[in-house]
Order: C-alpha cells, then structure tokens, then sequence
C-alpha cells in the first residue's frame, strides 16, 4: 500500500512563521512536522510516499529528498498558488498513487495512530475509511457520526471530528481529473449517503496543529516525555 501526505497547504493561521517556512517543516521536539510522519510511516512497513506542495514547495523537496534516510522512495506532485484543495491535491497524484487503496495523512497534524492498520481498514465495498477523534476544544460540534464502524452524518448522534487520516479508493475521486481543484467533504458526503464509508475511533495522541499556539504546546509536550 501507497501514503500520501498532504503538504500544500498555505498555512495562514500559523503566519508569520509559514511566510518563510512551509507549515510541514515547522519544527516540533527538534524534528520538521513532517519528518514525524515519515518515521510513523516507515516503522509500519510503508515504502511509498507521495507528498504534494505548493507554498515554498522546493524547500521540502530540498531537506526530504527522494526518502532514502527513512528507505522510502518519495515522489512529489508540486501544485500551482494556492493549491487544488485536498480531493483535488489526491486527484492529481493518482497516476503514481495507482489503483489500489492508499493511506492519505494530513501534514500539518500529530497522531500516534499506527499506520500499518490502513491495511486491514477498508472492505471490498467501501470506498473509504476515516480515523475519526473526540472533538478539540476549538472544534466542539465535531464532524460526522460512528456507529457499528459506520460513518454517518446524522445530526442527533454525538458527532466525532475527522483527524485528516483516511484510507481511500481511486473512484472516490473518480470526478477529478488531473489538476483540478476540489474538496474532499462533499466526496464522502455522497458516500456516506451510499453507506460506503466506514471508519474508526482513535483515542490515543492528535492534535491539529492549527496555530503558533498550538505548536507551541505541542513542541513543550513532547520536549518533556
């Protein structure tokens, strides 16, 4: 099975540090966000990555390279300013993410999750998988339900937030095509109207490591384990 990270994001909210640096290289305990992916992914077997980027995009392709420091073959899909939003960014790295399911991460999170249960995540009949978290203090009302390792979107249940992890099939995006821009929400909106989306609860280490503050707190944290 094939990762993408999800690099392209402009970061505005972390301002000024992203004007000059690329959100996925900020540093936290010493190492770029970014890297801390690459070591999960590489310890759970994975040896294809696919990173997109837009914003200063040369300076991660600079300190990560091709991958043989974590014995990965990394390949990258630069996108134009501003970038094609994430189905988009996905859509246009399908050509080298191929045509079975693949793992996809955001850059700009840290989780514990173990990526080597991607694997083992998606049925034959789903086009989808979501890790699914309890929701952070500044995103109450979360963002879809899970019941029976269902993904649903029923406004009375208690709702989870999506922690930008998911393993997908290629006809998720199948009304993509290379370079253009869209979003993932209304994908998995429409499958998880079709019942083909499946996900589950990670209760360990996430953060969205949204805003300087943020980072902060979460560079301190792990400074001190």
């Amino acid at each position: 099975m094939k990762a993408m990270i999800l690099a392209a994001g402009r970061g505005e909210r972390m301002r000024p540090l992203t004007d000059i640096t690329p959100k996925p290289l900020l540093p936290v305990a010493g190492r770029p966000l970014i890297v801390w992916h690459l070591e999960r992914l590489a310890a759970a077997g994975f040896t294809q990555v696919v990173i997109n980027h837009a914003h200063l995009g040369e300076q991660i392709e600079a300190l990560l390279g091709d991958g043989t420091a974590w014995g990965m073959d990394i390949r990258y899909t630069a996108e134009p300013p501003g970038a094609l939003e994430t189905a988009g960014g996905i859509a246009n790295a399908l050509d080298i993410l191929g045509d079975g399911p693949f793992l996809v991460i955001n850059g700009d999170i840290f989780c514990d999750w173990s990526p080597g249960r991607a694997r083992q995540a998606l049925s034959l009949a789903d086009l989808a998988h979501l890790v699914l978290v309890a929701n952070p203090v500044h995103h109450p009302n979360g963002d879809f339900t899970l019941a029976g390792g269902r993904v649903g979107n029923a406004g009375e249940m208690p709702r989870l937030t999506f922690a930008g992890i998911g393993v997908y099939r290629p006809e998720l995006f199948g009304g993509l095509r290379r370079g253009d821009s869209g979003k993932l929400a209304p994908l998995l909106q429409d499958a998880i109207a079709r019942g083909r989306v499946s996900g589950e609860l990670h209760d360990g280490r996430w953060e969205d490591v949204g805003t300087p503050q943020r980072l902060a707190d979460l560079d301190r944290e792990l400074r001190s384990l």
